[in-house]
């Protein structure tokens, strides 16, 4: 029996989020820094002799059965997955197929690590393996991007796609007409290591509607809305700042840098931040943190904070105050990875 796996890593968003989101990409042209960790999205393809096409989310604890068809259904239901298949079905031309496709995420929706868009890449991965498909890593992270935001009218920008295929740490460029360039950064192991250290991972607890909060960034840039431009101008200039901290090992501007960008990331928009999260975030800097921000969107999920010298220890213990879970974590280097076994 064969059996086809793939898996792609998430991401944590260092610097620049939200500049990856049209109108603004277009206009101004958007800069990310982010790093990829090693939380998964896995999916896994058996071949059926049948005449029905079986997807199970385990973590959802959904299963779902079709007779095998040109089209699936978008009906609400694990509708991420079967867009990936109606795509492959229409742009390669492919004669409806049977099979049994196993999914998990190690993060729930909303977390703001891109588990949705690492999704799609881990299962256009799991295809492109199973049939051989022509895709190289710019073409599974552009045709997941198209899946998510044009099949299936998702809200979200561009860089959780590029992160989950290309992994480790990138500098991403976005610009008009979808172009997007992944500047690889070759960040040296003690420095990479230091960073790992020092950044703590803490999730809230609650996900949130990422969509809502990025139709309001967006439309704050499409009505031209001075506050919230410049805001976003100010979290692409976090990027480069960022870029050059990493680059060249100056770990102790890491903090006020995400300090900077997250107090200019929340002027982007309503519902990025809250008055539990701002206390929240104040208490963590009594306690030593030099800077933190939310991964993704905002308004919930993964909050990371960097604590430099020993400082993660009184922070950690602040943060066992407040409901939520600090996560252990280490940087991924690697990004989508396929492979065929024959059992």
């Amino acid at each position: 029996m064969k059996i086809i796996r793939s898996r792609a890593p998430l991401r944590i968003g260092l610097a620049g989020g939200g500049t990856d989101v049209s109108p603004y990409a277009d206009l101004f042209g958007g800069s990310i820094l982010n790093a990829t960790i090693n939380l998964y999205a896995s999916a896994t393809i058996q071949p059926l002799e049948s005449d029905f096409i079986e997807i199970e989310s385990i973590d959802k604890n959904e299963m779902l059965v079709y007779k095998s068809d040109y089209q699936l259904p978008m009906d609400g239901k694990l509708d991420l997955i079967k867009g990936v298949y109606n795509r492959i079905i229409r742009d390669f031309k492919c004669e409806p197929m049977s099979f049994r496709l196993t999914t998990h995420v190690d993060a729930p929706p909303g977390s703001g690590l891109g588990s949705s868009s690492t999704l799609v890449v881990s299962v256009l991965g799991a295809f492109a393996e199973w049939l051989k498909l022509p895709l190289g890593e710019y073409d599974i992270a552009h045709l997941a991007y198209q899946i998510e935001r044009q099949d299936l009218n998702l809200a979200g920008g561009r860089q959780d796609q590029y992160a989950a295929t290309f992994g480790g740490f990138n500098f991403m460029e976005f610009y008009k007409d979808e172009k997007v360039i992944v500047n690889p950064l070759r960040i040296r192991r003690k420095i990479f290591t230091e960073l790992q250290n020092n950044i703590v991972l803490f999730f809230m607890g609650t996900s949130r509607d990422s969509a809502a909060i990025i139709e309001k960034q967006s439309t704050a840039i499409r009505s031209n809305t001075s506050v919230a431009l410049e805001a976003t101008h100010r979290v692409k200039e976090q990027s480069i700042k960022m870029k050059e901290a990493l680059l060249r090992g100056e770990l102790d501007k890491i903090g006020e840098i995400l300090h900077f960008g997250w107090e200019h990331k929340k002027k982007m928009a309503d519902g990025i931040s809250n008055p539990q999260i701002e206390e929240l975030y104040n208490e963590v800097m009594k306690a030593g943190a030099t800077g933190g921000k939310i991964s993704g969107a905002g308004g919930g999920g993964f909050f990371f904070f960097y604590c430099p010298g020993n400082t993660r220890y009184k922070v950690i213990e602040t943060l066992s105050q407040y409901n939520g879970e600090v996560k252990s974590y280490e940087f991924s280097m690697s990004g989508l990875y396929s492979y065929t076994i024959e059992q």
